[in-house]
């Protein structure tokens, strides 16, 4: 029998605790817990955390960590002490806008699954007396959440950890971090090395300082937030024993940034209504920890609270009777877009982090580690979560400085899918800015991109639109970041010619003698084919669960180019090339452009600029050649994700601009228009293209999502093997197309989806389809809904009645494209 590996975690809080238990329960017995505070109170975040777990998130995996926090604490207890006491959960709304919003959320929760409703005033008062009736509009109530007890379960974790085999050593400094041969093979303290194969940190907010011992970024920033404890609120006088000490549901007033939770006969209160308290490590206190002092609570500084404690007393009448007994300030962690950091080192092999974990995703961010460690797959999709999301520009401290501070204070906020990130803008622009600015560019941001969403160049088109292109008017909701401007881009696109800026699309350069099998064993699809081949195709992971997709351009013998989805290609890419160096993997994003030429006349523009022949003949769809455009030097690929006649251009950065004025200017008499985001994903939607990481994650295989076409019968790739006897009549749930009956509703993303009045599925992407003059959207459902098949889709308080589609809506023969 083989000696399971030597790991070492460092942080004996909630995280390490849970992942101590998830690595001994899998059979894992040689696990060191190390901590440099006390045990079991260590002096982190977990030793002062108020134990709030609200399930619902918009991330389907947030929320499947925190179900599987309720479900494992639940099942927890010291001595007959409870690690978690579901008195439910219940968060109100004062305005309108949150009153709407409530009803978003229990969309997502019926989506992932989480038992939620929402209530009118007069039940949110009967489950929570407290509250002054005539301050609520409403309330969104939760019967699985409550309060965990972070600082018994991890006593609980760790006795059970501990009989398995693994061992906790308190009060042991890490001073750095020993490698070899870029592995790593222990962890030095200041008694000395603790031997390792594998080390996890699980440091918290100190998590930057132990990723520093390996040279890895770690992308978060340690916050204060306050918290208090009020004195005897006589309403609560004599309801709770000792044991029990709450029996209220925990409670959101999130239109003023403050939730509540009970104990004993009095309240805690938590604010994010402050401004940002950035903290430095070094600053923190040093000494004895115990219940009242530890380096994670910071003074009190009262000044801060004066406000939400009469918001508080509003809310809640009977704190009018009563006053802050104390307070804190709890340091904890942010990061630029607020999910957790979970990933190993690019640098050094064996060296894990899990980072930025709240209490309420605690077990499940713990589970998903340890199926990484033992099992080599998470269950549960991780793209939001890898610390490898991050590009280059968003690891640098001001960014994450900035960054981190503006999600504590949007925190609570009602945002919109769409919002993009006000500041930092202007990271990562395209040669064609300063013309898209020219035609008056409404851009977002992603991944530190600017984006044109629409042009207000293209507005004067709304005047010439066929009838039966004119949208409907939208919701307010619905509205926001859109313009009726996207529907005569996407018409311009359609009956004539448009250029997109394909430029912030991630492109990586894979070369050398072992190029071809590297590809060849990574992704689905046959690559090796004669050079000029283009090939879509997917990256799996072991258990057939799809990781990415991908298109791959042989440009040369040995030379690849593939068009990915993000950072995690490249940093999957690069760790799965051989060690001998036969293999060179580039992001050459940054030093290239690309320009989505689309549309039927297309090839009458293109063919102004050019001497080279690209006619169907010379240049057949999904084939690439190098060309001359405007004297540009131009690989062209017969591509198209809206499902019209045209190519891919790729040139260098330096040369982008002028690409881009040979084509504008040759395609004026041609109806030429610039195009954004907003028709872009209309006519992809329309034509049944999927989007990774919305549409399509780790947690489906090519058949469910459609992709089957996708998959080479020969054998020898990634996860060929959980393939084996699967295939499109198999499958017991499928990515469908459904077309809106009404004509008008938009839905945006995330909204459940009923099939005989049953919850069945939940929508993935959605646009309206301006080409079909409908809203179309995208859905997991269970198979049996075939083409046909009546749904609903909630949206927000209503249903909105919709039906299963043959896809694509739009050219099912690809005449259009393959034209």
């Amino acid at each position: 029998m083989t000696a399971s590996p030597r790991v070492v975690i460092i942080g004996a809080g909630i995280v390490g605790a849970n992942l101590a238990d998830e690595l001994t329960a899998r059979g894992w017995d040689r696990v060191t817990v190390l901590d440099q505070g006390p045990l079991p109170l260590t002096g982190g975040s977990s030793s002062h955390a108020p134990g709030l777990v609200f399930q619902t998130n918009a991330s389907k995996t947030m929320t499947e960590f925190a179900r599987y926090t309720v479900e494992k604490l639940l099942a927890l207890d010291v001595d007959g002490a409870w690690c978690f006491n579901q008195v439910g959960g219940l968060e109100v709304a004062t305005t309108p806008e949150r009153l709407a919003d409530l009803h978003r959320r229990q969309g997502w929760a019926t989506s992932w699954g989480v038992e939620g409703r929402v209530v009118d005033p007069d039940e949110c008062v009967a489950l929570h007396p407290l509250l002054d009736r005539d301050q609520v509009l409403g309330g969104f109530s939760t019967p699985t959440d409550g309060l965990a007890k972070a600082s018994r379960a991890v006593v609980a974790l760790a006795r059970r950890a501990q009989t398995r085999g693994a061992r906790f050593q308190g009060s042991t400094r890490v001073t750095g971090i020993e490698s070899s041969g870029g592995r790593v093979t222990g962890v030095r303290t200041d008694g000395g090395v603790v031997p390792a194969d594998v080390v996890v940190s699980c440091a918290g907010f100190w998590g930057p300082a132990v990723g520093d011992m390996v040279g890895m970024a770690v992308p978060l920033l340690p916050l204060a937030h306050q918290f208090v404890w009020t004195g005897q609120v006589a309403e609560l006088a004599g309801r709770n024993d000792e044991l029990t000490e709450a029996g209220l549901p925990i409670l959101r007033h999130q239109d003023r940034d403050l939730y509540y939770r009970e104990k004993g006969d009095r309240l805690g209160i938590g604010s994010y209504a402050h401004r940002p308290m950035p903290v430095e490590l070094g600053d923190l206190p040093e000494g004895d920890v115990t219940d009242a002092a530890m380096p994670s609570m910071l003074p009190f500084t009262e000044e801060d609270f004066a406000e939400p404690w009469e918001h508080s007393r509003q809310l809640l009448p009977s704190l009018r009777g009563t006053k802050v007994d104390s307070g804190f300030n709890g340091v904890f962690s942010f990061t630029p877009d607020g999910g957790p950091l979970i990933g190993e080192s690019p640098d050094v092999a064996g060296f894990w982090i899990a980072e930025a974990v709240w209490v309420t995703h605690s077990a499940g961010v713990a589970r998903a580690v340890a199926q990484l460690l033992v099992e080599g797959r998470s269950e549960v999709d991780l793209h939001g979560c890898d610390v490898a999301r991050f590009e280059e520009v968003q690891l640098g401290a001001e960014y994450v400085r900035e960054t981190a501070q503006q999600n504590f204070v949007e925190v609570y906020d009602v945002l919109h899918p769409l919002d993009p990130r006000q500041s930092p803008r202007d990271l990562r622009v395209s040669p064609f800015h300063a013309r898209q600015r020219e035609l008056g560019a409404v851009f977002l941001e992603a991944a530190g991109w600017e984006r044109p969403h629409w042009y207000e160049a293209n507005a004067g088109l709304l005047d010439e639109l066929p009838a039966e292109w004119v949208p409907p008017e939208r919701d307010d909701w619905a509205a926001r970041h859109w313009s009726p401007i996207a529907a005569a881009e996407a018409w311009r696109t359609r009956t004539a010619v448009a250029l997109y800026d394909m430029t912030p699309l991630k492109r990586l350069e894979v070369s050398g003698a072992g190029a071809l099998d590297l590809l060849q064993r990574l992704t689905t699809g046959q690559m090796d084919k004669s050079v000029g081949s283009v090939t879509y195709t997917l990256a799996l992971d072991e258990a057939a669960g799809v990781r990415s997709d991908l298109t791959v351009a042989r440009l040369r013998e040995q030379l690849f180019q593939v068009g990915a989805n993000g950072n995690l290609d490249l940093d999957h890419l690069r760790r799965q090339a051989p060690a001998d160096g036969s293999v060179s993997v580039r992001d050459v994003t940054g030093g290239t452009c690309c320009i989505g030429l689309w549309g039927p006349r297309a090839r009458d523009l293109v063919q102004r600029v050019t001497s080279d022949d690209l006619s169907n003949a010379r240049l057949k769809y999904f084939r690439a050649k190098r060309v001359r455009i405007g004297g540009v030097p131009v690989t062209a690929m017969r591509l198209s994700y809206v499902g019209e006649l045209g190519w891919e251009l790729y040139t260098s950065a330096e040369h982008g601009l002028r690409l881009w004025d040979a084509l504008w200017d040759a395609g004026q008499d041609l109806g030429v228009v610039a195009a954004g985001r907003a028709a872009f994903n209309s006519l992809r939607l329309e034509k049944g293209y999927r989007s990774w990481g919305h549409d399509v994650t780790t947690e489906h295989d090519p058949y469910e999502a459609g992709l089957g076409f996708a998959v080479r019968k020969q054998e020898g790739f990634v996860g060929a093997a959980a393939l084996a006897g699967r295939g499109e009549d198999t499958v017991r749930r499928r990515l469908c197309c459904l077309t809106v009956d009404d004509g008008r509703s938009v839905v945006l993303g995330h909204e459940p989806v009923y099939l005989d009045g049953r919850p069945a599925g939940y929508v993935t992407s959605a646009a309206f389809g301006h080409t079909v003059g409908r809203p179309v959207a995208y859905a997991w459902l269970p198979a049996s809904a075939g083409v046909g098949t009546a749904v609903e889709i909630q949206y927000f308080d209503r249903r909105v009645r919709a039906t299963v589609s043959a896809e694509p809506l739009v050219d099912p023969e690809m005449t259009r494209i393959r034209g």
